[in-house]
């Protein structure tokens, strides 16, 4: 499998970018996976060195243009045809990349995701989603993250589904629980999206839906998936990830389920429900999670989760 990287992506580029494939070819060396890095050549070129060793398990692809992290994802991405990001998606859509993963100018991959790689026909609104770290060890789903602040019933429902996919697929779940977001656990709390949802939820079939679950449940094993919209989902991730900067960074307090509050052990974010596999992460991303990136988004491929999201949304033939 080919997965195509944007090394010139986050504020650290390319150096943590090319170090975090260095890592990946370290700790991964029977791993099947070819990496497209796509950068420019001079300015990656301090760096190229550390990962010589593995000359045969890369390619080098060339990118001019860079899209700056501030700068306007379509106007960007029209302006610019030469930028790592323009190229990635390009790649994707020819059918030379089998993924494309970037911590680059996330408006820039949801805009070159959705107008190149475009959605899965039958879906309503793709979804982006991140890990949520568990009391246990173990990691719910969130969806949406932040991409869809305002959604309708129809979409949360969309979302259970693509997330009940994915953590059966890529993460094991044999039967993946689902819980709704709310302020109370009983049917019928909530505002109204919440209430016109929880009915549908219950009788959807091909999920196992638990109802609602609090925001005191969101780090507990009651749901593998939690759904709720993209205001209520960023809000509630970037609560986490302050409680890993405020106990772990400031106060200097150590503790394994602190340590899983940490974006760079899982790298990086899927978008859910387009046709090709796209992971992004943070600007802020250093090479653990380039690494870790790589990995998650080569399970992906290998569970063909976009060939389960085509046939679950399969559109009756008239």
């Amino acid at each position: 499998m080919k997965i195509g990287i944007d090394i010139m992506g986050g504020d650290y580029a390319p150096a943590e970018a090319i170090k975090g494939v260095q890592l990946y070819f370290q700790e991964m060396p029977d791993s099947s996976v070819h990496l497209l890095l796509i950068g420019d050549a001079v300015t990656c070129a301090p760096y190229m060195s550390l990962i010589d060793a593995w000359h045969h398990r890369f390619t080098f692809v060339e990118a001019s243009e860079v899209i700056g992290m501030h700068e306007h994802p379509t106007k960007a991405l029209k302006e610019k045809p030469n930028s790592s990001i323009a190229i990635g998606f390009g790649l994707l859509m020819k059918g030379k990349a089998d993924a494309f993963i970037s911590a680059g100018n996330t408006g820039a991959m949801m805009v070159g995701a959705m107008y190149s790689v475009k959605a899965i026909e039958g879906i309503l609104r793709p979804t982006i989603a991140t890990p949520i770290p568990r009391i246990d060890g173990k990691f719910n789903f969130l969806l949406d993250a932040g991409i869809n602040a305002d959604c309708k019933p129809e979409h949360l429902v969309q979302f259970a589904q693509l997330g009940s996919l994915y953590s059966h697929n890529v993460i094991g779940e044999e039967n993946p629980r689902v819980g709704l977001l709310n302020i109370g656990e009983e049917e019928g709390k909530g505002n109204l999206l919440c209430q016109a949802t929880y009915p549908l939820l219950k009788e959807l079939p091909g999920i196992n839906f638990v109802g609602n679950i609090e925001g005191r449940d969101i780090f507990l094993d009651k749901a593998d998936v939690i759904v709720c919209e993209g205001f209520v989902g960023n809000v509630a991730i970037k609560m986490a990830e302050s409680i890993y900067d405020i106990f772990k960074i400031q106060k200097g307090i150590s503790d394994p389920f602190l340590d899983n509050f940490n974006f760079e052990i899982y790298g990086g974010t899927p978008i859910l429900g387009i046709n090709k596999p796209v992971m992004i992460s943070h600007g802020i991303a250093h090479a653990f999670a380039f690494r870790n990136m790589i990995e998650a988004t080569s399970k992906i491929i290998s569970s063909d989760l976009m060939g389960s999201f085509k046939e679950r949304f399969k559109l009756p033939v008239a």
